[in-house]
């Protein structure tokens, strides 16, 4: 009797994402943990010195988060209206903030009452930050006006009125202690110096511009605004390196890493795009619940805070690395134990005894072999394997059409299992893969079940997604005949061209070579 041969399960390569090491390392953070504030998060700041303390700047409040505490260990709330862009000084000591009613305030992080009070600016101050030397702060606001001040004295040095719109973002060179940037709603970027009475540099965004990053080496910056995340080479006079659009909404906030290397963009699109700052490709992203307003990265890229719209704070953390220690290796057996007898040669006298091998049949394989075929189906029907493995079932339905027993397993079921082999159907059909033998069985179960068509709701629904799904791929398949078509157009007239052209060429060579022959 011959023996029973397992269903041949015919295997594809799967399509998945790519894993890079930039994949492996951005996943390598916690869960988010979330942290609900009393309004949309405007600005979160990284304190530069450990324990790498962070400032969240939401409605008319400035809390201060431990690095792992979901409770603010300080409070600013010294404010009548919204409090804004609350930023570290680059020892710690200091947090200097905008507010609506148009004041600066400059703030001891070990006290609470402001320091200094900067008035002057007749709007609401969005963006303020510290010079490099830390006795300077500039500031912007909706007066369309770029500000200095000085700390000591608490007064004005200069005040520059060259935006025409609001002034929403700024930055400080690290480099140099006279240069910052202010990014405005008049579509430009504008590069101040302190020793010089007007902008140095004015560089066209062509958006809004929401926020801009200056690197630390001073020579390249970044502007956001609209869809566009754009780089520019400084001294270079502003020469646009390249421009970004991978997000579909507005682009609200830029950071770095600690090395420079990743540049994070977050959208109200919901997404943090991380680009490789070498060939400014998208390497990861994140997804999020609502638009993001506010990003940043801790400076030894151990946590990742975001604000949203929605006043809430997700964190996350990266995982610690575990350290797995090595088992003690117990002593194995000597190679020569595993090859012994191998290569022994039996003689003429030796009598061989061979050990049957016994195969272990899957359930669907043992119903085929008892010639169950309505068993066998509903067996690879079950939905670890329906969902997870299609494959499988496609392959038993096709074992069960070569025996010519298919018609009679799909018969006789009740309005449960027809539902459920519909679904299968109207879902894989238009799968390359299982197209032929999902169109046998789909006209097979119309055949059968025909005559009960309209007596059951459920199966009815079915049978009209079935209809839907094949004609959809009706349709796709005849706009890509259309293209094709059009496209051998093209290559059938490029040919013509070129064949023409390596003519006309050829002549124009022979014509070459025979002209001298007949002035001689």
């Amino acid at each position: 009797m011959a023996t029973y041969k397992p269903v041949v399960v015919q295997t594809f390569p799967r399509l998945g994402e790519r894993v890079t090491q930039d994949t492996v390392y951005w996943r390598g953070y916690k869960t988010p943990v979330q942290i609900k504030e009393f309004g949309a998060v405007n600005k979160i700041d990284f304190s530069p010195v450990p324990p790498y303390n962070y400032a969240v700047t939401a409605s008319s409040r400035i809390h201060i988060y431990g690095r792992y505490s979901q409770e603010p260990i300080k409070t600013f709330s010294r404010f009548r209206d919204a409090a804004y862009c609350a930023t570290y000084r680059d020892d710690g000591n200091l947090l200097v903030a905008g507010s609506e009613e148009g004041s600066i305030r400059l703030f001891d992080i070990s006290g609470r009452a402001p320091l200094r009070q900067f008035d002057g600016q007749t709007k609401p101050v969005h963006v303020v930050g510290f010079l490099s030397d830390k006795y300077r702060i500039f500031s912007g606001g909706d007066d369309y006006s770029s500000n200095l001040w000085d700390i000591p004295s608490a007064t004005e040095i200069v005040s520059y009125s060259e935006h025409t719109d609001y002034v929403r973002c700024g930055c400080a060179s690290k480099v140099n202690a006279d240069v910052f940037i202010t990014g405005s709603y008049d579509h430009t970027v504008k590069l101040f110096d302190a020793r010089t009475k007007s902008s140095v540099m004015t560089i066209e965004h062509g958006q809004p511009v929401e926020s801009v990053l200056l690197f630390p080496s001073g020579g390249l910056l970044v502007s956001a605004g609209g869809r566009y995340v754009k780089v520019w080479d400084v001294l270079k006079g502003g020469q646009l390196l390249v421009s970004l659009k991978n997000h579909h909404k507005t682009v609200t906030c830029l950071c770095l890493n600690s090395s420079g290397q990743r540049l994070l963009s977050g959208s109200l699109d919901r997404h943090v795009k991380i680009y490789s700052t070498t060939s400014y490709k998208v390497v990861h992203s994140f997804n999020y619940a609502t638009s993001i307003l506010s990003l940043a990265l801790s400076p030894e890229d151990e946590t990742i805070v975001v604000g949203m719209t929605n006043g809430v704070l997700n964190v996350k953390h990266r995982k610690p690395e575990e350290r797995k220690e090595k088992p003690e290796k117990k002593r194995q057996p000597a190679y020569r134990t595993y090859v012994k007898g191998r290569t022994y040669i039996p003689k003429q006298e030796d009598f061989c005894v061979s050990k049957p091998v016994k195969r272990v049949l899957r359930k669907y394989d043992k119903l085929l072999k008892s010639f169950h075929s309505s068993k066998a189906l509903d067996a690879v029907l079950e939905p670890p394997i329906r969902l997870y493995t299609p494959e499988v079932t496609v392959a038993v339905m096709q074992e069960l059409h070569r025996r010519g027993t298919l018609r009679s397993a799909l018969a006789g079921r009740d309005e449960k299992q027809i539902n459920l082999l519909l679904t299968f159907v109207a879902r894989r059909v238009i799968e390359p893969r299982f197209t032929p033998i999902l169109v046998t069985v789909a006209d097979m179960i119309t055949d059968i079940y025909q005559p009960v068509v309209g007596q059951s709701a459920i199966v009815d629904r079915q049978f009209l997604r079935l209809q839907e799904a094949i004609g959809k791929e009706i349709d796709y398949q005849e706009e890509l005949l259309e293209v094709l078509g059009m496209m051998d157009t093209l290559f059938a007239t490029f040919t013509k061209k070129r064949a023409t052209y390596l003519e006309e060429n050829k002549s124009n060579g022979l014509t070459e070579t025979i002209k001298p022959n007949t002035n001689s």
